[in-house]
């Protein structure tokens, strides 16, 4: 690997490592001074500490056995890391895949030491009542979703709005140069 190569890679590297860090930091807390199933207020109702463990994927979906779950993940996670890669010099691009990763080996690490997620976020944005879908508290969930989810959120705005249009062919989106 070439000295350009590290370089372009340093921040998406150190990038995945501070999530996985923090994720893992914060779920190691949640097990230990939380009681499975039993909120704790932060802001009221709004913002609560409540210690669950997801076996299905994110939002609460049940698409198969959390081995399911482990190896779909996986096979996600090589892709977005090989996509890194290729993108290294593209940071408007990297960067929220680099989140994505991090979020990802975060709750794979989970899944492989436990067999399951460890979630601990609790809030209550809105009441939800879509088509016969009705939810009237949020998913919990955990720093690597967040991760994952804001990341997401952020490439769909760039796809919808073209930002993502020659992505790498101006000195704006290569901030490493």
């Amino acid at each position: 690997m070439n000295n350009s190569t590290k370089r372009h890679l340093f921040i998406p590297l150190a990038i995945i490592f501070f999530v996985v860090l923090f994720d893992q930091l914060t779920k190691i807390w949640a097990v230990d001074a939380l009681s499975f199933g039993r909120p704790i207020e932060v802001i009221g109702q709004f913002f609560m500490f409540t210690l669950v463990y997801n076996e299905g994927g994110a939002m609460g979906t049940n698409l198969g056995s959390s081995m399911y779950y482990l190896i779909s993940a996986s096979l996600i996670l090589l892709f977005v890391l090989y996509y890194i890669y290729a993108n290294r010099t593209k940071m408007m691009l990297s960067i929220p895949l680099s989140f994505i990763a991090g979020g990802a080996i975060g709750n794979l690490i989970d899944r492989v030491r436990l067999g399951k997620v460890v979630d601990f976020l609790d809030v209550d944005f809105f009441d939800i009542d879509l088509f016969g879908f009705v939810l009237h508290r949020w998913w919990t969930f955990n720093i690597a979703d967040s991760a994952i989810s804001v990341s997401i959120v952020y490439l769909l705005y760039l796809i919808l709005t073209k930002k993502l249009d020659g992505v790498g062919d101006d000195e704006t989106n290569n901030i490493i140069e």
